[in-house]
């Protein structure tokens, strides 16, 4: 594609009546406006960029580009500015884009042209898919100049639809997988939610804890210092039931029933009045029918009669009890019952015990699992509002790293860091971006970050974060964002980098691990993966329990420890923790034979056989 050829066009015409009649264009966005941002992104794509607008035309012009009002009167809606913007376009092509969708894709320009090249079409518009439903966004368009004079002719006419003129011209659509890039921002109540000053610098939370030195970091503060710092992602999407498993979802599911929905029988028996059961007397009571689950009974015992009822059979009229079947004996037609064999209420659940319609079945923010998706089907939920599934891309650094089917020269090893992490992020949902071995190379490194931002909503890197002389992540990390490198009292583990980095308009939080097999899944798990299910939107701390010590375990307080074991029933029937044996952090295989990991706390000391140890499991673990 040449750039050359295409003018940008920022529509900002309207009048923002649903911004408190404040030009959406000029609404104030990331310390500086919506305007500008959209500028920032389409400018690198295009030859020249102008912006329509009808209103405050001398602010829009200190942005240093053309300012193009409607030459149709009336605020005709974005065929208007897209007419004006036709017929003063100096290039062959015209690229347009609202000023209320600041996350508009980096490669626009380049997808639109050569899904237009490709179709012979006269015009090329962006498209999504969400939820099954395809999504077209006219305002997000690609055209040939010359079509100025068609357009003319269909406005004169009356005409204001964005799509209404498409039968006169060819159009092609392109298909993009970020929805999220052509989200406009219609209210100020959006625009408040996606503020990216709201979250805060790592400066600004760094600056609430007391002795901060991030070359002796305790794992309790470096834990809070990310918590505090990352944000959730806002998109969510709509997904069929059975999609829902291992989502989290963005909404209060309500249920639009009673559950259950009647009063019925917890159990087989006779389902009967309590005023019928005598204190000191055998009760006989008449059996009238059978109320089955699913086929209730049709009448209204009266006093001195009962009905058979199965379990989960809706109760009679005027009944208030059930008898188990067992408990009773039936002489033909006729249930005898002992005294005090039940007492009024027993065995009846109650419409509504379990969930009232109207209440929440599940919060926001959960996990959704096997028992969830019963539940949901069970309230005759068949579609789910979830969170967007988190993007991660992923890398490993180092000349010495091999990807598996390559051979090994002198000095190299096989990248197993690679797979331990995508293991771990696809048991977390998350859509992965494998990004292979990266070399050390400033340029190279650099590179692949920026890739990696400007298409993942997290990065997490291994190695290139201790101290080394050809460990350029650093340099380039702390260049490209805000960022901050620890020395963790830990171990396995000691150094971390965290932070957010940025790279044409687009920014994603960032993880680098170290390069040490053990310490990657050590640091993952108690820095990265609580993080990353916040950023899911749910709160999913890491559950310890407690287990007994078989042996003595060295330790000197001052730092936290995590010593990979095997938990297994002691001979008195209570858990039992042993260490695996020698716990250097490059032994993956002591990892691979545990099934736990024993977690020694900063201020804790030597643990003698028989103390009680916290212990994370990882059967289960997300």
């Amino acid at each position: 594609m040449n750039k050359e050829s295409i003018s940008g066009l920022i529509l900002a015409g309207g009048r923002g009546t649903r911004m408190g009649h404040v030009d959406k264009g000029l609404q104030p966005f990331g310390g500086t406006t919506m305007a500008a941002h959209v500028l920032a992104r389409l400018a690198p794509q295009v030859a020249t960029v102008a912006i329509n607008a009808n209103r405050n035309l001398d602010t829009y012009a200190a942005y240093g580009v053309p300012v193009w009002p409607d030459d149709t009167p009336d605020y005709a809606g974005p065929l208007a500015g897209l007419q004006a913007g036709l017929r003063r376009c100096a290039t062959t092509y015209l690229l347009t884009a609202p000023c209320d969708s600041p996350f508009l894709p980096a490669d626009l320009a380049e997808r639109l042209h050569e899904g237009l090249r490709a179709a012979g079409a006269d015009l090329a518009v962006a498209v999504t898919e969400e939820n099954g439903r395809r999504q077209v966004h006219p305002v997000f368009c690609l055209l040939k100049a010359s079509l100025e004079p068609v357009l003319s002719a269909y406005l004169d006419g009356g005409g204001r639809r964005m799509d209404g003129w498409y039968p006169q011209i060819k159009v092609t659509e392109v298909l993009f997988d970020a929805a999220d890039a052509f989200r406009n921002i219609n209210t100020l109540d959006e625009l408040r939610e996606l503020e990216p000053l709201k979250v805060p610098r790592l400066a600004d939370v760094v600056s609430c804890l007391s002795a901060y030195d991030p070359d002796a970091l305790p794992v309790r503060d470096a834990q809070r210092i990310i918590r505090e710092f990352v944000t959730p992602v806002r998109a969510t999407e709509m997904v069929a039931l059975r999609a829902a498993l291992g989502r989290v979802l963005a909404a209060d599911i309500v249920s639009p029933i009673n559950v259950p929905a009647h009063d019925n029988s917890a159990m087989d028996g006779y389902a009967l009045r309590g005023s019928d059961l005598p204190a000191d007397a055998p009760a006989r009571l008449r059996v009238i029918g059978t109320a089955y689950a699913g086929r209730a009974f049709d009448g209204s015992p009266q006093a001195g009669e009962c009905v058979r009822i199965m379990t989960g059979g809706v109760m009679p009229a005027g009944c208030d009890s059930v008898v188990p079947q067992e408990f009773v004996s039936v002489e033909g037609d006729t249930m005898v019952i002992a005294p005090g064999t039940i007492r009024t209420g027993d065995n009846r659940r109650l419409a509504g015990e379990d969930l009232k319609a109207g209440s929440a079945a599940l919060r926001a923010g959960k996990i959704v699992r096997p028992a969830d998706l019963g539940l949901l089907a069970s309230l005759g939920v068949a579609e789910v509002p979830v969170q967007r599934r988190l993007r991660v891309a992923f890398f490993s650094t180092g000349d010495e790293l091999r990807s598996i089917g390559q051979p090994l020269d002198e000095g190299c090893v096989y990248d197993s860091n690679r797979y331990t992490i995508y293991g771990m992020l696809l048991r977390l949902g998350c859509d992965l971006i494998d990004m292979g071995v990266v070399r050390d190379d400033p340029q190279a490194l650099e590179q692949a970050l920026r890739d990696a931002c400007e298409n993942a909503d997290a990065i997490i890197t291994s190695g290139g974060v201790s101290v080394g002389a050809a460990d350029y992540t650093k340099q380039i990390m702390a260049r490209l964002g805000d960022v901050t490198f620890w020395k963790i009292g830990m171990r396995p583990g000691r150094p971390l980098a965290f932070g957010r980095i940025a790279s044409n308009g687009r920014s994603a939080f960032l993880f680098g691990l170290p390069g040490n097999p053990v310490a990657v899944m050590v640091s993952f798990y108690f820095f990265a993966r609580e993080a990353l299910l916040r950023m899911m939107g749910a709160e999913a701390p890491l559950a310890l329990v407690r287990a007994r010590s078989a042996a003595t375990i060295r330790k000197k307080p001052g730092r936290t420890e995590y010593q990979r074991g095997i938990l297994a029933r002691g001979a008195d029937g209570q858990p039992t923790v042993t260490i695996t044996g020698s716990q250097g952090s490059g032994i993956l295989r002591s990892m691979s034979e545990a099934n736990c990991m024993v977690v020694l706390h900063d201020e804790q000391g030597t643990v003698q056989a028989g103390d009680m140890v916290d212990v994370l499991l990882f059967e289960g673990l997300i």
